[in-house]
C-alpha cells in the first residue's frame, strides 16, 4: 500500500491527510453518506472546526488502473475546484488530499475540505419546512438560474448539476452565497454550447421537479435565458427544445427500466403459481374488504 499526499493547505493538514483511514474508523468522524463505495462526513481538523471528509473507492484493480490514468475522483475534484476558483464561483476550500495505491492502482482517494455548516441544499432552502415566503422563494430561484447562466458563460458546465451539488447559504440583507459542491464532474470548454446547456438544465431540472410544480421550474428556464440576451421568439424557441431534450431523456430512462420491471412481474407471477412469497406490491396493498 502507498499513500501520496496530493494537496495540503499546511503541514498539519498533511498530518491528519495520513491518517484519514484511522480517523474514519473512529468515534469522532460523523457520517453522513454511507455507501458500498463512498463514505463522506464530518470530522474536527488540527484547529478544532469541523471539515468535511469523504473517501471513494474504486472497487476494483482494473478501475483502479483506469482512474491512475484518467484522474481519480480527488484530482478531479481538485481540477474541479480550481476552475471554479479562478472563474470567481464559490466552492468548498479544499484542505488536503490523499490517494492510496496498491500494484500501481488507485485504491481509494480521500478529500477534506472546508465544511459549509451554515448552508443546506437547494430544496432546504426553497422548501424551508413550508415557512418560505413566496417572495424569498422566487427571487432564491431567480439568483440560481442567473448563476447557472453565469456558471456557463464563464465556459464550465458540470455533467452533474442537481440541486444537491448547489448548497445555499442566506444571508440577512445580502443576497443568497451559492456555492457548488461534488466538483469532480467540472468541465471547461472555449464555449459553452446551446445544447449543452440545455442538457444541464435538464438535469438539474429532473431533481427539483420534486418539489417545484411545472410554472415554477418554466420560469427558472426563463430566468436562465434572460430578456436582453436572446430574442423572444428564440427563447421560445429553447424552451421547446428543452422539454423535447427532457422528454428523449424520461424516454430513454424507462426504456431502460422496462426490462427490469417485466423481470421484476415475471417473479412475482412465478412466486404465486408456487404458493411462495407474495410480491412486495401484494405485501403492501390493503386487505380486502370483509376482513
Amino acid at each position: 500500500m502507498n499513500k501520496r499526499v496530493l494537496y495540503a493547505a499546511d503541514p498539519r493538514w498533511v498530518a491528519m491527510a495520513e491518517q484519514l483511514d484511522v480517523l474514519m474508523a473512529d468515534g469522532g468522524f460523523r457520517a453522513l453518506k454511507d455507501e458500498a463505495r463512498t463514505r463522506a462526513g464530518l470530522l474536527k481538523g488540527p484547529d478544532g472546526a469541523w471539515v468535511f471528509v469523504k473517501r471513494v473507492r474504486t472497487g476494483s484493480w482494473a478501475r483502479g488502473l483506469i482512474a491512475t490514468a484518467r484522474g481519480s475522483r480527488v484530482r478531479r475534484w481538485l481540477e474541479g475546484a480550481a476552475m471554479l476558483s479562478t472563474a470567481g464561483f464559490n466552492r468548498p476550500a479544499p484542505l488536503a488530499a490523499l490517494e492510496v495505491r496498491h500494484a500501481g492502482a488507485v485504491s481509494e482517494s480521500y478529500l477534506v475540505c472546508e465544511a459549509l455548516n451554515d448552508a443546506t441544499v437547494l430544496s432546504g432552502a426553497v422548501l424551508g419546512g413550508g415557512k418560505v415566503h413566496f417572495r424569498s422563494r422566487r427571487s432564491l430561484l431567480r439568483a440560481v438560474a442567473r448563476e447557472v447562466r453565469r456558471l456557463h458563460d464563464a465556459g464550465l458546465y458540470t455533467r452533474d448539476l442537481q440541486e444537491t451539488n448547489l448548497m445555499v447559504q442566506e444571508r440577512d440583507g445580502a443576497p443568497p452565497r451559492l456555492s457548488f459542491v461534488d466538483l469532480e464532474d467540472f468541465r471547461r470548454v472555449r464555449s459553452v454550447s446551446w445544447h449543452r446547456r440545455l442538457l444541464n438544465l435538464v438535469h438539474l431540472d429532473r431533481s427539483i421537479g420534486r418539489f417545484l410544480n411545472r410554472p415554477t421550474r418554466l420560469r427558472f428556464l426563463y430566468d436562465y435565458l434572460g430578456a436582453s440576451a436572446l430574442g423572444r421568439a428564440e427563447r421560445r424557441r429553447m424552451v421547446l427544445h428543452f422539454w423535447q431534450l427532457r422528454d428523449e431523456r424520461e424516454s430513454r430512462r424507462r426504456r431502460a427500466r422496462a426490462p427490469r420491471v417485466a423481470a421484476e412481474a415475471l417473479e412475482a407471477a412465478a412466486n404465486r403459481a408456487c404458493g411462495g412469497a407474495p410480491a412486495v406490491a401484494e405485501s403492501l396493498a390493503p386487505p380486502p374488504r370483509g376482513r
